[in-house]
């Protein structure tokens, strides 16, 4: 993996669809056994290593929902439906990445979340006129 794989749409999709770190770990879970339907509470307990609440696990798998990375079933569970091709393809960049440079990948989510409440800060800046 290349930094050119760190493409500003890839980026894009990190900051609109990742907003921690532990949604990564949500996301890439479905994502290993895309045919499987998963409860959040099975997620949650399945994530080795990893602490996510159930709540985390399902308020996550309802924004994978809604941005078309998933797809909500009858029972409350959730699987890997990738609405796009383009999506698909972000998120195998995601598991790339998150295999061959993880701490590359945590930074870049930890920064595009700052970078989010550094503008909104900006926001109420001040200004001299």
């Amino acid at each position: 993996m290349e930094d050119a794989d760190f493409s500003d749409e890839f980026c894009r999709f990190v900051q609109g669809t990742l907003p921690s770190v532990d949604a990564a770990e949500v996301l890439l879970y479905l994502y290993r056994e895309p045919g499987a339907g998963w409860l959040p509470r099975q997620i949650a307990e399945g994530l080795r290593g990893v602490r996510v609440s159930e709540a985390d696990t399902a308020k996550y798998l309802q924004g994978f929902a809604a941005s078309g990375l998933a797809a909500a079933q009858p029972d409350g569970g959730y699987r890997y439906a990738p609405a796009n091709p383009t999506i698909g393809g972000y998120v195998q960049t995601l598991a790339l990445a998150y295999e061959q440079r993880p701490v590359t990948l945590i930074r870049l989510i930890y920064a595009l979340r700052d970078g989010k409440i550094r503008s909104f800060a900006d926001a109420f800046k001040l200004r001299k006129s």
